[in-house]
Formats: structure tokens, sequence, C-alpha cells
């Protein structure tokens, strides 16, 4: 699931989450869970600069590295990538 905005674009795959609620726990503005699966869901695939160093952590503590982080230059800029 990629959902694409102005400035820092977050990605998860759902498949691959662990269901840890890391995420959640880190940035619940732009994370949930699932009630029936317990995967991760994306709520704000945009975040904009005042999330963008807490969902960086949200990425660095997933176990499953479901999360996946682009910025503004599209495709080929990752900022990070797990």
């Amino acid at each position: 699931m990629t959902r694409e905005g102005g400035g820092l674009r977050v990605h998860v795959d759902r498949a691959r989450c662990a269901s840890s609620g890391l995420c959640l726990a880190q940035v619940p503005e732009v994370f949930d869970q699932s009630d029936t699966d317990g995967r991760v869901l994306l709520l704000d695939p945009d975040p904009g600069p005042g999330l963008a160093d807490r969902v960086r952590a949200a990425l660095a503590r997933c176990p499953s590295g479901a999360i996946t982080l682009r910025g503004p230059g599209g495709p080929g800029h990752d900022l990070e990538e797990t």
C-alpha cells in the first residue's frame, strides 16, 4: 500500500508486518493496527515535517521492515529502505 503526498511518503507492506504495534506506539497519527489481523494500517501517508523524525524512529523500530520512506524526489530517492 503506497499513498503519495508532497513531501515524505510512507509505504507499508502489510504482508510483511509482524503485528508488533511498535509503529502505532511511536506515531499513532500515522499508523494504526487492524482489529481483524493486527497488521499495520497506514492512516497518513504524507505525515509532514512535524512528524518526520517520529516516522523515521518507527521505521527503525519495526522488527519486520514493513515500513519504507521515500522523499520528495520520487522513485530512486529513498530516505531509508528496509
